[in-house]
């Protein structure tokens, strides 16, 4: 069972959706704007948030802003605009994934469950160094020149993924199965958004990468300068 903050400002929506997420076993508590999920997530402990992008008041991309300028708890932003610059920007935001309303409860139950997989703990492994960068699998931890990295979730997922297979090219598809536990099908915008997150804070200049780096047409990997 999850503790779900659903940020809707529809309340039949959310009322629906609280109801099946309920049925799937789950805790949801409903905030009916930005402003009052801010005012909850002080107070409550939550496994996920369902964030709404078209809010009264202070919208989707600046609740996740906020939301993630203090907290890594995953979230999964639920929105009618899919187009790709909303979706980018949310990412960009540090939302950990979306879902494109209307959508069926059991996908979005799926979607929870897996960025909460993201943040369970891995198996105990050895320190990884590549270059000023230093990873640790079984504490979960990333400093860079000795400072540790605040990553969400996913971006520890995301790195932790090449980081155990340091040298080698992962596609976007890969990716999206091994970090996003997407099938076949999935949207590489994603895994787009994601590395430029990450590069940004791992790298001493995002714009000329040294470690995280591009293999045109093919991915992305991860090497020792």
């Amino acid at each position: 069972m999850a503790q779900v903050l659903l940020v809707e400002d529809d309340g039949a929506l959310a009322e629906a959706l609280s109801v099946a997420l309920g049925a799937l076993g789950h805790e949801v508590t409903h905030a009916p704007s930005g402003e009052r999920a801010l005012e909850m997530l002080a107070g409550e402990r939550l496994d996920v948030v369902l964030l709404d992008l078209m809010l009264p008041g202070i919208d989707g991309f600046e609740v996740c802003r906020r939301i993630r300028a203090t907290s890594l708890v995953p979230i999964i932003l639920l929105t009618a605009r899919g187009s790709a610059v909303d979706v980018v920007v949310g990412l960009e935001c540090g939302a950990d994934d979306y879902v494109v309303k209307p959508a069926e409860p059991r996908v979005v139950d799926a979607r929870m469950k897996a960025v909460m997989r993201r943040v369970a703990p891995v198996a105990a492994d050895p320190v990884l160094r590549f270059g000023h960068l230093v990873v640790d699998p079984s504490a979960m931890m990333v400093t860079a020149d000795g400072a540790e990295l605040h990553l969400t979730a996913t971006e520890l997922k995301l790195l932790l993924e090449f980081a155990t297979h340091p040298g080698q090219v992962l596609t976007r598809q890969t990716l999206l199965k091994r970090v996003w536990d997407y099938g076949y099908v999935g949207d590489s915008r994603i895994v787009d958004a994601a590395i430029a997150r990450l590069r940004a804070k791992i790298e001493r200049d995002p714009g000329s990468p040294v470690l995280l780096r591009t293999v045109r047409g093919l991915g992305y990997r991860l090497t020792s300068p």
